[in-house]
């Protein structure tokens, strides 16, 4: 059995170290609270740029606007989502488990795929596999982000499928050009859902062709008119509805990345307060065995004594 002052160094440690895990979690804590605002407040506009692009693809022919035309997939770019710092349970573990899928499954469907890496996480991690292709690598990005820092990539992708093409003199003409042909059939994004402070769920969306997963239309668009035309309001809102949509994946994965450390610090917490009282029992048990001892002692020499 361990000594009375080994187990009073250990429980020390223990001490310092819920200190620094409880202050973590306030902090996550506080964090999580700001981001979850912005996630739930933006989601009813995502919802509804989404019901704009279903509702103009019904009402327009879209089949020549760069950014829904559907091709056979031969090349996609996968856009994947981490945190920069650990300690975040199984938040990293489980997007990365899905990369390792993807990839997997575009191997097997002999497609193409380019990488798009957010966090250190996913950067640390590609660069231990072989034959992958990281196009773009973002770290440190801000925690309450702003759709100007996000351009960089959205801009990136959207060329990358879209390619750069040259528009007619009017606004009746179609593209008529292209400068730079598409090297991709499609865009997805690998994030972390957020659901709750508890329940966070790995998920995946098209984010181009736009559209690509349609929703219901809610009432009020059917009735709507498009002025000047649905073509003209396709042609200025579409690009940024597509922004919107890659922004609201962010802030899901940012919300659900505070969540899962807060939950992982007080887990860390809970389990060094048990084990101080276990340590705590073990030394009160190894004192009291050692005043035994000394009393069996003492009355083991009286007895010689006499």
């Amino acid at each position: 059995m361990a000594s009375t002052q080994q187990i009073k160094a250990r429980i020390k440690s223990v001490k310092s170290t819920k200190q620094i895990t409880k202050a973590m979690e306030l902090v996550s804590a506080s964090k999580m609270r700001r981001a979850q605002e912005a996630t739930l407040a933006s989601r009813d506009y995502t919802r509804t740029a989404r019901e704009i692009l279903t509702r103009l693809r019904e009402l327009t022919d879209v089949t020549k606007h760069p950014l829904f035309m559907e091709r056979e997939i031969k090349a996609r770019i996968l856009i994947v989502i981490t945190s920069d710092r650990g300690l975040a349970g199984a938040y990293n573990s489980n997007v990365l488990r899905q990369l390792t899928r993807e990839l997997q499954s575009d191997q097997e469907k002999g497609i193409e795929t380019q990488l798009i890496l957010i966090g250190k996480q996913a950067s640390r991690f590609a660069a231990k596999i072989e034959n992958v292709n990281v196009i773009g690598s973002y770290d440190h990005m801000p925690e309450r982000p702003t759709i100007n820092d996000l351009v960089p990539i959205i801009d990136t992708v959207k060329l990358a499928f879209a390619g750069k093409a040259e528009k007619g003199l009017n606004e009746e003409d179609d593209y008529v050009k292209l400068i730079t042909e598409p090297t991709v059939d499609a865009v997805d994004i690998l994030y972390t859902d957020y659901k709750s402070s508890v329940v966070q769920e790995v998920a995946q969306t098209r984010l181009l062709p736009a559209a690509f997963t349609e929703v219901e239309s809610v009432a009020e668009l059917d009735l709507a008119i498009f002025e000047p035309s649905p073509k003209v309001v396709l042609d200025s809102v579409a690009e940024r509805l597509v922004d919107v949509q890659f922004w609201q994946a962010y802030l899901e994965s940012q919300a659900s990345e505070q969540s899962a450390r807060m939950m992982a610090m007080k887990t860390a917490s809970d389990n060094a307060g048990e084990l101080i009282d276990d340590l705590t029992l073990a030394m009160n048990t190894a004192r009291q065995a050692a005043i035994t001892q000394e009393l069996a002692e003492i009355t083991g020499g009286a007895e010689a004594i006499k």
